[in-house]
């Protein structure tokens, strides 16, 4: 039986953490994760017809933050319906409500792994 993997794409600039998140995610077969080291490196493979189910995205980025990321692509028809869980060490109160108000979810690093996979699997499964 071929089951078809739902893809993730990651947007951060610490390349270790994208590896971490497709260690964990990949996992299972369930997922595939592509990485983005930042806004350009994102936008320029969307432009290029990928097409994620979900995106997690850093916002504290260097040049391009993830606020303004999340701000352009929503600005798009075509990426405005595609999930985005903001993954961030920031967890002061005007962030987490910012990131709750706009975004599918708001999740801060560290994260535990089972979490992380259980609020993608809620999200995606609601699609």
């Amino acid at each position: 039986m071929n089951v078809l993997k739902r893809m993730i794409l990651v947007v951060d600039d610490e390349p270790d953490h994208i590896f971490t998140i497709k260690q964990l995610l990949e996992h299972g077969g369930k997922y595939e994760v592509i990485g983005a080291k930042d806004a350009t490196e994102c936008l320029e493979l969307l432009d290029n017809q990928l097409n994620p189910d979900l995106i997690l995205l850093d916002v504290m980025m260097p040049r391009t933050s993830g606020w303004d990321l999340f701000a352009r692509l929503k600005e798009k028809p075509e990426w405005r319906g595609i999930p985005i869980v903001f993954l961030t060490a920031l967890s002061d109160d005007v962030s987490k409500g910012f990131g709750s108000v706009t975004a599918d979810d708001y999740i801060e690093k560290p994260y535990e792994p089972d979490d992380l996979r259980r609020r993608i699997d809620k999200i995606l499964d609601g699609k």
